[in-house]
């Protein structure tokens, strides 16, 4: 049975700010509207990570939203997590859906729709499909792959396409409408002034796109979501 996915999707930072731990990003996150927290740190000891993911984790659970680690599966095991994300490059899908069982959550980046397909004949749950737009979030990002790939993308596999990379307010309506069932953002609330507020200003353009293209595709005239 397909596992619900949410629509938003925070990544918790600590490289591009430094003043909230992962687990209050979470928390002003959630209180925001997001649905969805992934945490995200690229460096550091596995002890420090694990005690940030544990903490992220508690956040998460006292408000029942779930939590996907981004990158690293004995993590994800330690804190309990509803899932894993896992790029190109990192633990393969199919030894990850084979360890973490039916059960969990498994989100795959692609850049193409070959690698989104081989992600989901693998066993993903979700693609993360990107960079949508320019983004600094990345020491090296693949090319843009702009909306029209995004498009194909979501047309092109069967399970939910979460838009991620330079995804701003005035950008979320074009995202939904080609396609995508929902986005991934981070430094648009990790670093803004007020992370609420950031969060509450996306999920209401988010939700408004949503609204928007399924009054379309009920009229035949829209892109259905994936």
């Amino acid at each position: 049975m397909p596992k619900p996915i949410g629509r938003l999707h925070v990544l918790t930072d600590f490289h591009f700010q430094q003043r909230y731990s992962h687990a209050e990003i979470a928390r002003m996150a959630i209180a925001g509207g997001a649905d969805t927290i992934q945490f995200r740190q690229k460096h550091g000891g596995i002890r420090d990570l694990l005690h940030e993911a544990q903490q992220t984790a508690l956040a998460c659970q006292e408000h029942s939203i779930p939590l996907i680690v981004d990158d690293r599966i004995d993590v994800a095991l330690a804190c309990d997590a509803a899932g894993i994300h896992l790029g190109q490059t990192d633990f393969p899908v199919a030894e990850a859906r084979r360890i973490l069982g039916s059960d969990k959550i498994i989100g795959a980046t692609a850049t193409t729709l070959d690698q989104a397909l081989r992600a989901q004949d693998d066993g993903a749950d979700y693609i993360g499909f990107g960079p949508v737009f320019e983004t600094a979030s990345k020491a090296n990002p693949a090319s843009v792959k702009g909306l029209r790939a995004l498009a194909a993308v979501s047309r092109g596999v069967t399970i939910p396409v979460i838009a991620i990379a330079g995804i701003r307010v005035d950008r979320v309506a074009s995202v939904i409408q080609s396609g995508a069932h929902g986005i991934a953002v981070m430094t648009a609330v990790t670093t803004a002034a007020d992370p609420v507020g950031a969060t509450q200003q996306i999920r209401h353009a988010l939700d408004e796109a949503i609204a928007e293209t399924l009054i379309e595709g009920s009229s035949g005239d829209g892109v259905s979501n994936s």
